[in-house]
């Protein structure tokens, strides 16, 4: 039984920050995202009835016990479902740059759920799919789905009221979402390490928790009605106040760097030449910048000018899952 299967990586316009359950990635709060057509994973994955452990490959390299234990606790939960014991082989490439600011845990879980649910023989739906891979990387829910996409928080214990649901598709409106690759370090506060940092010590989580739930309102708006900039303020307001949490938490801690604010200072000041174009940062110093098509070129070549911007990804939005070569 074998079967292979893609997604897409997405990035987050209204943010994830927090969590409500460390062990089933149920999030504080309800958020927003676009899939995106670039970046992507594609995994194999073959089961084999009397294999006793789990052998898993990243783009042709067998991983070690850490990594290779990450994916059998999530097969785990597949085994249990299908009520068998079973060793896989699970086979996956990155096409994602490496350090390119696009999480490839994403569309890392997305696709190991989807082909391997596949190749068990397991009929999902869809929201089925999405709370299975939520628990192996809570973004990777949203990479279920292409174009824009709400991941809905719940409320039940079990999770299972946690999912991600499509809001418009990819083909509905064409967006650009540039990914800045700027001059970083290794963060030092891991993203699971600083939200819990944030929602357990820092007197503004309260005001994020609000204020979000504004934020979702009036991004959903704008996907829907199609405008840009009311999207692009709300989004590039939601990064900044999501930012703010980790500077009030104990101890405090930043994920950008000089370089990231030189982006961000660009950006603005595309915005003052009449470019309209906002930007979003996720937890580590890496920029993403939205803009209308027509403008990307212009975008694009303008921050390559800053000395700090080591490359510059052009995406637009992508793909949900599919499904490749299967042998069920």
């Amino acid at each position: 039984m074998k079967a292979t299967a893609k997604a897409n990586t997405n990035i987050a316009l209204i943010k994830y920050w927090g969590k409500r359950d460390e062990q089933l990635f149920l999030p504080m709060n309800s958020n927003l995202s676009i899939t995106l057509d670039r970046f992507s994973t594609t995994t194999t994955v073959h089961i084999h009835p009397d294999q006793q452990e789990d052998i898993f490959l990243l783009n042709g390299q067998q991983e070690g016990e850490e990594e290779t234990h990450k994916i059998s606790r999530f097969l785990d939960i597949i085994r249990k479902q299908t009520g068998e014991q079973w060793g896989a082989t699970v086979d996956s490439v990155n096409h994602v740059p490496t350090a390119a600011g696009f999480a490839s845990s994403a569309s890392g879980f997305a696709a190991l759920a989807a082909a391997a649910t596949k190749a068990t023989g397991l009929h999902l739906s869809d929201s089925q799919l999405s709370v299975l891979a939520r628990q192996g990387s809570g973004s990777a829910c949203r990479s279920i789905y292409g174009g824009f996409v709400e991941w809905k928080k719940g409320a039940r214990k079990d999770g299972l009221d946690s999912y991600a649901v499509p809001i418009l598709e990819q083909r509905e409106w064409d967006l650009s979402i540039l990914s800045i690759l700027v001059e970083s370090k290794r963060k030092k506060v891991l993203s699971r390490e600083g939200m819990k940092r944030t929602v357990e010590t820092s007197p503004f989580y309260s005001g994020w928790l609000e204020a979000v739930e504004k934020d979702m309102r009036l991004a959903k708006e704008a996907i829907f009605q199609r405008d840009f900039e009311k999207l692009g303020v709300v989004l590039e307001s939601n990064a900044l106040k999501m930012h703010a949490t980790t500077l009030g938490a104990n101890p405090p801690f930043m994920y950008w760097q000089s370089a990231t604010i030189d982006v961000m200072e660009q950006v603005q000041e595309l915005r003052m030449q009449g470019i309209p174009s906002y930007f979003t940062i996720d937890a580590g110093p890496n920029v993403k910048v939205l803009c209308e098509p027509h403008n990307e070129g212009k975008v694009s070549e303008l921050l390559k000018t800053l000395p700090t911007v080591q490359d510059v990804f052009i995406c637009h939005p992508g793909n949900g899952v599919s499904y490749l070569n299967e042998e069920i």
